[in-house]
């Protein structure tokens, strides 16, 4: 064992060596600090990912935005809400454009039923949409290939689509998609663009659909208007997003976007806003009551390793007590006693902060593996958790130390 650690300063190995000779009992102890370390760890690095996952999810509906849809309603319930509700509508997006504070611009979006999608060399699931021209900025959609619909498609009512990453690959396998045509029902269209794969974790985030634009096909929503069929009572757009220039006044643009919708619609409950500012909040805040029962756990086991090294070092000085009182009868002083034992507790610390972090680790990726969270690390905080772990550890061997030191030597020599 000496010759192992002749790299450490005699002191400090005289203290891993008096360790070792009760190895067993050093391990239990550790195991304490390495079980508490390891929960705080895997709590930081699963909380971590959690939030940043959500975080991206949310940006997909971007943070920025206010969402207006339409709600399902039934074919009686939509008759009676016609009477006095002509439903969402581009000039609810106009209205809404021009009062609410800080707006800037805004996209709607109108699905089309679609029974057929298909192309000369494969065919889709896919379901079509009429957007229009900012849609993709607004809702943070990335073209891979070719280009965006412009307002110049809008105008021209051209027949012209942009596809989805899906929808492209199961269109066009193998085959460029650019300039190529697709049947959507039965209108004929000619691609111009194809999305990137955003490849999200989740199909939803607290309620709302995310993640639909892979397997879609848009058309510019004039053109969608004027040459597929919709229901007479159906409502103009099924969404409209409100982009704002100031993410403080969501809440208030929130509250202003509602009573214009609710004086428009004459108080008909024929939509709902979402505000993705305050579903990521919302997330946060389910977040921190893991954090503190998931802190709780950890800070029990913390408080059990705590109570272990303080066993163990009491054990110790009980069994070396003519050991302190020779050290004493020699001209040791109480804080050479007292630092002595302290080493001892400070290797116990250390070395159960080391391989709790290592434990943490590990916990953390199998929590992944099973459970299909997300995994991310903050280094800094996972550092001083682990630190503070070691602090608290070595808080415990303080009072044991103190009565080594306060041992009376005459009565340490004579102890059988």
């Amino acid at each position: 064992m000496s010759r192992a650690l002749h790299w450490l300063p005699p002191i400090w190995r005289e203290a891993v060596e008096e360790l070792w000779r009760r190895r067993l009992r050093t391990l239990l102890t550790l195991l304490g600090m390495i079980f508490g370390v390891g929960a705080i760890v895997a709590m930081q690095a699963v909380g971590e990912g959690s939030r940043r996952e959500a975080l991206r999810l949310v940006e997909s509906l971007g943070l920025n935005n206010l969402i207006a849809e339409a709600k399902p309603q039934d074919e009686n319930s939509l008759r009676e809400t016609r009477a006095r509700s002509l439903g969402l509508s581009l000039a609810d997006a106009d209205a809404a454009l021009a009062v609410v504070p800080g707006a800037q611009r805004y996209a709607a979006e109108k699905p089309i039923r679609t029974h057929s999608v298909f192309s000369d060399a494969g065919r889709s699931d896919a379901q079509a949409s009429g957007v229009s021209p900012d849609y993709f900025d607004l809702s943070s959609l990335r073209i891979a290939k070719g280009r965006a619909l412009t307002d110049a498609d809008d105008r021209a009512l051209a027949a012209v689509a942009v596809l989805g990453h899906q929808a492209a690959a199961d269109l066009f396998p193998g085959v460029d998609p650019i300039g190529q045509d697709l049947k959507v029902n039965h209108v004929w269209l000619q691609v111009v663009g194809v999305l990137a794969d955003r490849d999200l974790s989740k199909d939803q985030f607290e309620g709302v659909q995310l993640g639909l634009e892979s397997n879609r096909v848009y058309v510019p929503l004039a053109s969608a208007r004027a040459r597929f069929k919709f229901q007479p009572q159906e409502d103009e757009v099924d969404r409209f997003v409100l982009r704002l220039r100031d993410p403080s006044q969501l809440a208030a643009g929130a509250r202003v976007l509602s009573t214009v919708l609710n004086q428009r619609h004459a108080g008909m409950s024929d939509f709902r806003l979402v505000v993705p500012q305050q579903l990521f909040q919302q997330h946060q805040k389910t977040q921190r009551m893991f954090r503190v029962v998931m802190g709780a756990i950890a800070g029990v086991s913390l408080l059990v390793g705590g109570i272990g090294i303080m066993n163990i070092m009491l054990a110790n000085v009980l069994e070396r007590r003519r050991e302190i009182g020779l050290l004493r009868a020699l001209g040791a002083r109480r804080r050479d006693v007292i630092a002595q034992f302290l080493r001892e507790a400070t290797v116990i610390c250390v070395s159960g902060a080391a391989l709790g972090l290592l434990f943490g680790v590990a916990l953390a990726y199998l929590i992944a593996a099973f459970a299909g969270w997300q995994v991310a690390w903050a280094p800094i905080p996972v550092l001083l958790s682990a630190l503070f772990c070691a602090a608290v550890g070595l808080g415990f061997g303080v009072y044991p130390a103190r009565q080594a030191a306060r041992l009376d030597p005459i009565a340490a020599l004579r102890h059988d």
